[in-house]
């Protein structure tokens, strides 16, 4: 996920063979202490990406949401992964006890979904997916940056 060198890069999704593509592209860029922060609406494909993100990355357990467990790992890849949902989290204090620094800053890969509900968590230089609909149906875009250095 070391990026193009651009500051954003936009992507139009048409197919569920390109979601697979851009989560394969996502796994093979993918370093120790990689970071995904993904934005978007319910039933935009977070969980769809992080599948093939997973597949990328030579994971054989099942990718399920983390929704009521915050994070979930799964270790049986090249790197570990580490995929958090952080839709039902009110309060900062939550991802704290959890220890979600040491995930973020470890030696995996960490994939958030809903990252905008704790978005100063996210370590600056982290890579941004914001997922949106697009007025063509199943199709959707994808807005690829870096969280700025601050």
């Amino acid at each position: 996920m070391q990026g193009n060198g651009c500051k954003s890069e936009k992507i139009t999704i048409k197919s569920e063979a390109d979601t697979r593509a851009f989560g394969l592209r996502l796994a093979r860029e993918a370093t120790q202490g990689s970071v995904l922060a993904m934005i978007g609406e319910l039933g935009t494909g977070k969980t769809t990406l992080t599948k093939y993100i997973a597949e990328g990355l030579g994971i054989t357990e099942e990718i399920t949401s983390p929704t009521f467990t915050i994070v979930q790992e799964y270790h049986s890849g090249r790197l570990p992964l580490y995929h958090f949902d952080l839709y039902r989290v009110h309060d900062l204090d939550e991802l704290f006890e959890i220890g979600c620094e040491e995930y973020l800053y470890g030696t995996g890969l960490s994939v958030v979904e809903w990252a905008d509900l704790a978005y100063e968590m996210i370590p600056k230089g982290a890579a941004v997916l914001k997922i949106s609909y697009t007025e063509q149906e199943g199709e959707r875009l994808y807005e690829f940056s870096r969280k700025e250095q601050e």
